[in-house]
C-alpha cells in the first residue's frame, strides 16, 4: 500500500470540516512509514531487499516493531491525536488525526505478507494481497478513486488542483509497481522514500488551501475564507 494510505486522510476531510486540514492528515496517513524510513536509516528498524518475496513487493520488513506493530503504531496514532489535539484546541480534530494513523496499520494487514505483529513479537499477521497483482491495484486504486470522489463532493474550489495532486501521485504510484525494483536497502532507497512522503504532503497542503469544507460556508461563496 502506497497512496492508497491517503484514502482514509481524504475521507476524513470529507466527513467534517472539524477534521485537520489535508496537508495534516496526509502527514497522519503515512506517519508510521516516515517513522520507519528514518529509524531505518539509523539502524533502529531494519529490512532488506528479497526479490519475489512477493508478487508485487521485494521488501523483506522483517524488523520494525516500533512503527509497525500494532501497539506501536497505536501509540504513534495517540502522540499525533495528542499534538493536534493540544495545536488545534479540538478533541474531533484529534480523534480524526489518531484514526488516520491507525488506518495505516489495517491497510498494511490487507497487503502485506504475515510481517505485521501485534507487540512487537510473536504471531504475525497480514492477508498477503502483495502476492495478487491485479487485485492489490484494484483495491489501491478503488479506495483512493472512492475517497478522492468524496472529497470532491463535500468540499468546494477549484477543481484543477485536486487533479493535478491526483495525476502526481498516480504518477508516483505507477513507478513504484512497474518501475525497476530497488537493488539495495541503503540509504538512496530510503532517502527517496522520504522524499515521495514530503511530495504527498505538499500537494495536500497545496491542494487544501485552494479548497474549503461545504459545511463551513455557504455555496454561493467564491473564493476561500482567510
Amino acid at each position: 500500500m502506497f497512496i492508497g494510505h491517503l484514502a482514509p486522510a481524504l475521507a476524513a476531510r470529507a466527513l467534517t470540516d472539524e477534521a485537520p486540514k489535508l496537508g495534516v492528515l496526509f502527514l497522519g496517513a503515512q506517519l508510521v512509514d516516515i517513522a520507519f524510513f528514518s529509524f531505518a536509516l539509523v539502524g533502529i528498524e531494519n529490512f532488506r531487499i528479497s526479490p519475489g518475496i512477493t508478487a508485487m513487493s521485494p521488501l523483506d520488513l522483517y524488523d520494525y516493531p516500533f512503527t509497525h506493530s500494532l501497539l506501536g503504531s497505536a501509540i504513534w496514532a495517540i502522540g499525533f491525536a495528542i499534538v493536534i489535539g493540544f495545536a488545534q484546541r479540538n478533541l474531533v480534530a484529534a480523534s480524526w488525526a489518531g484514526i488516520v494513523v491507525i488506518s495505516h496499520w489495517v491497510l498494511d494487514w490487507l497487503t502485506h505478507r504475515p510481517d505485521l505483529t501485534i507487540s512487537g513479537n510473536g504471531q504475525t499477521y497480514g492477508l498477503g494481497l502483495w502476492d495478487y497483482p491485479l487485485a492489490t491495484i484494484g483495491v489501491e486504486l478503488g479506495i483512493l478513486g472512492l475517497a478522492f470522489w468524496m472529497y470532491l463532493r463535500r468540499t468546494k474550489g477549484p477543481v484543477l488542483p485536486p487533479i493535478i495532486m491526483l495525476a502526481i501521485l498516480l504518477a508516483m504510484q505507477a513507478f513504484a509497481w512497474f518501475g525497476p525494483e530497488p537493488v539495495s536497502a541503503g540509504p538512496g532507497f530510503l532517502i527517496l522514500g522520504l522524499m515521495s512522503f514530503a511530495i504527498m504532503i505538499c500537494l495536500g497542503t497545496w491542494v487544501s488551501s485552494t479548497r474549503w469544507h461545504r459545511t463551513t460556508v455557504g455555496l454561493g461563496v467564491a473564493s476561500p475564507p482567510p
